[in-house]
Order: structure tokens, then C-alpha cells, then sequence
């Protein structure tokens, strides 16, 4: 063998290196596999998701904005308190005041409220002749602190009055004596209606041997507050009639 074929045998493997003994980079083989998984994780994370993109941005700037305020209607004032009592007009007819009477139950002859006005029978008979009667009776109280500013208003005992507008004297509460007693034992019967009553009741001593007038009927009594309450006559069979009504007023 010649030096020159010895030298070729030699070299030549190293010139020419074989495909099977070419180096591998470790660092390559598994760098393509790894960015592989990466991205196809990344390709089935993006199918599996639902939510489109817009719909999250759209959620992102909803739950930015701030939310509206809440707007609370304003609460009603409340209704005024609407009852049925029996309300009775009587009164002498020659030299007597109008009296007033309030019953719950018209079998009990002890009434709720009994006024007596300083209206003398005659004039209550010529103002009903117009049809409209309007009776206010108004107490005002110029020292808030005292004990008629918290009272009951039916415990008032004495009160400025005016019929029609007109200031015609004072209303006074007072308490049912026997006679008044007696006088509605004799109406129990009575809702409705209107005449006199022979002598012998009456609305207080001294009148007993004169007739008695007395106009009963039911009322509509609407109290609006610790302070107001009035008694509106209710015509039978909501026919036109007399249309009459007393008010109660404190003002402080």
C-alpha cells in the first residue's frame, strides 16, 4: 500500500463523515416537539373557548360603568280614616240653641261627642232653607306646651264658631246630663228621620215644657289627623237633599 492510499483510507472518514454517525443537537430535537405541543395547546384552548372575544370586551366595559342608582318612590301620605256614626240635630223651637250629638251605636245613650251651639234654633232652620250648610268649629291654641295642644281633640272644651262663613258665638262639649239620656233612649229606634219631640225631653232644665226639634241621620266622619275631623250628612237613597257638614279644626 502506497503512503497516499494509507492517507486517503485515513482522512476520508473524517472528510466524509457517514449518515449514521452524523451528530445530533439534543437541544434541536427537543425544541420542535416542545413549540409543537405549545402551539396546538394553545390552537385547542382557543376552539374550546365559547366566549367570543367581543363578549368579554363587552363585559369588561359593563362592569365598568357604574351602576344607576336605585330611585325610591316617595311614600303617599296616608288616606284619612273614614267611619259611619249617627249623628242627631236637635234643639227647642222657641228660645233654644242647636245641640249636636255623636253615637257609635244608637243603642248606647251615652254619646261620643255632645255640643252644644250658640246657633239658636230658628237661624240653623233658615239656613237649611238654602240647601248647604257649612258649621266649623275652630279652636286655636297659642301656647303649643299646654295640655289642649295634646288633648283629644273631642276633650276641647270650647270652640269659635262659624256657619256658612259667618262668625255666629261659640260651640261648648258637654257632658250628657239625664234628660239628654233619656231623649235618645226615645230615638233608639230611629236612624233616619226627622220631627219633634213632645215636652218633657229637652237639652236642659228649664225648657222642658217646650216641643223639641231633632233632624238624626247617619254621618260620614272622616278624621284626617289629630288636629281635623269633620261629620258629613249622608242623604238616604243618595238622593238630593240637605247637604250639611260640621268641621272640627285645631290650629297651633
Amino acid at each position: 500500500m502506497t503512503k497516499i492510499d494509507a492517507l486517503r483510507r485515513f482522512l476520508l472518514p473524517c472528510i466524509h463523515p457517514t449518515s449514521g454517525t452524523s451528530p445530533v443537537h439534543p437541544s434541536t430535537n427537543n425544541h420542535h416537539p416542545t413549540t409543537k405541543k405549545r402551539l396546538s395547546t394553545s390552537l385547542r384552548d382557543d376552539l374550546d373557548d365559547p366566549t367570543p372575544h367581543h363578549q368579554e370586551n363587552q363585559d369588561e366595559e359593563d362592569s365598568s360603568e357604574p351602576p344607576t342608582p336605585t330611585i325610591v318612590p316617595p311614600s303617599a301620605p296616608p288616606r284619612p280614616s273614614k267611619t259611619m256614626v249617627i249623628g242627631t240635630i236637635f234643639g227647642h223651637r222657641r228660645g233654644g240653641h242647636v245641640w249636636f250629638c255623636v253615637q257609635h251605636d244608637r243603642l248606647n245613650t251615652k254619646p261620643s261627642l255632645l255640643l252644644e251651639l250658640s246657633i239658636p234654633t230658628t237661624t240653623l232652620i233658615q239656613e237649611m232653607g238654602c240647601g248647604v250648610i257649612r258649621i266649623a268649629l275652630e279652636f286655636k291654641d297659642n301656647s303649643p306646651e299646654s295640655d289642649l295642644s295634646r288633648c283629644p281633640l273631642h276633650s276641647v272644651p270650647v270652640w269659635a264658631l262659624f256657619c256658612n262663613g259667618r262668625k255666629l258665638g261659640f260651640a261648648f262639649r258637654r257632658k250628657a246630663t239625664d234628660q239628654n239620656r233619656l231623649m235618645l233612649k226615645t230615638m233608639q229606634s230611629i236612624t233616619v228621620g226627622a220631627g219633634v219631640i213632645p215636652s218633657g225631653f229637652g237639652s236642659g232644665t228649664g225648657s222642658g215644657s217646650e216641643e223639641l226639634m231633632y233632624m238624626r241621620a247617619n254621618y260620614e266622619c272622616v278624621i284626617g289627623n289629630a288636629d281635623s275631623e269633620s261629620f258629613h250628612l249622608i242623604n238616604p237613597d243618595e238622593g238630593p237633599g240637605q247637604e250639611l257638614s260640621i268641621f272640627l279644626l285645631r290650629s297651633r
